[in-house]
């Protein structure tokens, strides 16, 4: 039996988020993808992945409160993605843990 890392991906542009997927899933990771800061929160703690790919901008909440958030009970390695151009959102996200 092949077991495969598994990586979440939490981004709400559809598109990105599958290109992110495919590439990963062709060097044989296991992909599960979230739309939504609430969604990704669920999955993290119900699929147990062994990385999270986490955009900033999301539609419902920001993704520095999500890192905040998990970084109160995980340590669990996180990748953040953004279009953010703003260098002080880079060094929060990297102080959170990132």
């Amino acid at each position: 039996m092949n077991i495969r890392e598994k990586i979440l991906v939490i981004e709400d542009e559809k598109s990105i988020a599958q290109f992110i997927a495919a590439v990963l899933d062709g060097q044989g990771y296991e992909t599960i993808q979230a739309r939504t800061g609430a969604e990704g929160l669920s999955m993290i703690s119900s699929h147990c992945p062994d990385l999270v790919i986490l955009d900033l901008g999301l539609p419902d909440m920001d993704g520095l409160d999500i890192l905040r958030q998990l970084r109160s009970w995980s340590s669990l390695p996180v990748v953040v993605v953004s279009a953010r151009s703003h260098e002080r959102d880079k060094v929060t996200a990297l102080d959170q843990g990132a």
